[in-house]
């Protein structure tokens, strides 16, 4: 049994990272740290949980753990590793950005591998830390990478793209209330999101020759969870063609899936895969990608890691929901 301790188990990408090693298989759950929630159930949180687990929270460190889960917010994971310096022997899974660039992704001694399993399989089942992926940059690179690997992203690249509101995090503001994404859509950091650079450092891996720009214009969506993307650019190869590429590059996927028709977002929902799809208009390419936010997107995707890691069948624990239809 794998032992796992996580750290921020309060937050969306705690509760979902909770939710799954509390049913893993392979996993035992040894501690989840909070220090505004120590003492308190799980339960009373995460209220889902319920009946599920008596564990609470401590805001005390556990190092007899083989894995820690890193759920805390952008920049305090670095600073928490600074302030708790942990034993080596303990692997660490990332879930913030502070590791996933090349240029920050080693803090002492720990060299951080990014943690994309369609790209860096590999890598990851020999890495002792893992920087996990954004979930824009999840859902944009799997409609992305397989034209970069077959050198087919030759000009401009535009792309748009819907989230949820649980990918603004549980702490409140002026756009995640109710009452202002309901029945409402608004777009922001249009050309400029944070994970634009990961996605670059990505795509040149497979295709150094790659110097355009990626045109992402990202919307706030008046739904809870999921990311659904609309990616185009001019392509001179023809429907089947780019299809066989897709299927090709995505062959040993274990979750993530090439459609023969169009997507919708209710398909990934409450899932950890991914579905992408492709279709030609003229010289226009359009693929369609969508994940789950929390799942594929974070929590989901930093336990595919884990297994990999660890050795274990890749979509332990990662159980697809029932059908919702």
């Amino acid at each position: 049994m794998v032992k796992v301790g996580i750290i921020g188990g309060a937050g969306y990408t705690g509760g979902e990272a909770i939710r799954i090693l509390l049913n893993h298989p392979d996993v035992e759950l040894k501690f989840v740290h909070s220090n505004s929630n120590a003492g308190n159930r799980l339960s009373d949180v995460h209220i889902d949980l319920l009946g599920e687990t008596d564990m609470r929270f401590t805001d005390q460190l556990d190092w007899n753990v083989d894995v820690v889960f890193l759920c805390v917010g952008h920049g305090d994971a670095r600073k928490f590793l600074e302030a708790n310096p942990i034993p080596e022997s303990v692997r660490v899974i990332d879930l913030s950005q502070d590791f996933r660039l090349a240029a920050t992704s080693s803090i002492g001694n720990r060299q951080f591998i990014y943690g994309l399993p369609e790209l860096n399989r590999e890598k990851i089942r020999k890495a002792h830390n893992i920087a996990n992926p954004g979930c824009f940059a999840t859902c944009l690179q799997l409609g992305m990478l397989p034209l970069a690997a077959a050198g087919l992203l030759n000009g401009e690249v535009q792309v748009t793209a819907v989230t949820g509101s649980t990918g603004a995090g549980q702490k409140l503001a002026p756009t995640s209330h109710f009452s202002q994404r309901v029945d409402n859509l608004s777009v922001y950091k249009a050309f400029e999101h944070q994970h634009l650079k990961e996605i670059g450092e990505s795509i040149r891996s497979l295709m150094p020759s790659f110097d355009h720009a990626i045109n992402f214009i990202p919307y706030r969506g008046d739904f809870a969870r999921g990311i659904i993307a609309s990616i185009y650019i001019d392509c001179a190869l023809d429907e089947a063609a780019v299809r066989k590429i897709y299927e090709d590059f995505y062959a040993d996927a274990a979750l993530t899936f090439v459609s023969d028709r169009n997507i919708y977002l209710k398909q990934v929902v409450n899932t950890a895969k991914c579905v992408v799809y492709v279709e030609k208009h003229g010289n226009k390419l359009l693929v369609m990608s969508a994940i789950d936010n929390l799942l594929k997107g974070a929590s989901g995707q930093a336990v595919q890691n884990m297994n990999l890691m660890f050795g274990l069948e890749e979509r332990a624990g990662l159980h697809l929901k029932p059908s919702a239809f």
